[in-house]
């Protein structure tokens, strides 16, 4: 498989709508598909009548997963696709930009992938804190609703456009992948638990969404995550 970044479609409802997707990504020659937990179950029979011919491989190849923190884990830099204003704070990127970077970033041998939420509402804000960043597409904002086979499409199409993978700046590092970023807030919340930092509970799963998003937002490499542990750790050892 030639680098590309992957396609993640969260809780997708329709299989016509996946099957959509599916030829949208083979258009633009993109083939590696994921589904977290689509909601009728996989395979669909809708889906593969509406991938019609060679697309239907993009979706025999599909890897099926019960979560987002699955289908994810091996990632190192994700964008996610919405359309509403959020309140997490990130970067934020039209598709053409978004595949740019993530030209650049598979260049310096990152995987990357950009997740989709589900056809009714989108990605959910759990969903969105755990990306590193936001692709947002210029669309009219009285009417922002996009089918999911057509955003698929949109970035697909910025992807095979880019021509040549270019190289990314030296000194970079090697970016942690998610399941070690998903660790490391891990650690911090645990502690931060245990030192009554999530206080008053009314306001504390904000207060965990915060720190989530946060820790996905900075990019860190597999160095920044070791040192941020040690970080903590040695703090936690000085503690009286």
């Amino acid at each position: 498989m030639t680098p590309q970044p992957i396609i993640i479609l969260v809780r997708p409802q329709m299989g016509e709508n996946i099957g959509a997707a599916a030829r949208a990504m083979l258009n633009f020659g993109l083939t590696a598909m994921r589904l977290v937990d689509p909601r009728d179950g996989w395979p669909n029979p809708r889906a593969v009548a509406m991938a019609s011919g060679a697309a239907a491989e993009v979706l025999d190849h599909a890897g099926v997963f019960a979560d987002l923190a699955g289908a994810m884990a091996d990632c190192d830099y994700i964008f996610a696709t919405t359309a509403r204003g959020r309140e997490l704070s990130k970067p934020i990127f039209t598709p053409e930009a978004a595949m740019a970077h993530a030209r650049a970033l598979i260049a310096g041998g990152a995987k990357v992938a950009v997740l989709f939420g589900a056809e009714r509402a989108g990605l959910e804000n759990d969903d969105v804190a755990r990306a590193s960043a936001i692709i947002t597409i210029p669309v009219n904002p009285a009417f922002y609703s996009l089918n999911l086979g057509q955003a698929v499409l949109l970035t697909a199409y910025e992807w095979a456009r880019g021509g040549d993978l270019p190289a990314l700046p030296d000194g970079l590092g090697e970016l942690a992948s998610a399941v070690e970023v998903a660790k490391l807030g891990d650690h911090y919340e645990a502690e931060l638990e245990a030192a009554g930092f999530f206080f008053p509970p009314t306001k504390a799963p904000r207060m965990r969404l915060n720190l989530r998003n946060m820790w996905a937002r900075l990019a860190l490499t597999r160095s920044e995550v070791q040192t941020l542990h040690g970080v903590l750790r040695q703090l936690l050892r000085k503690a009286p």
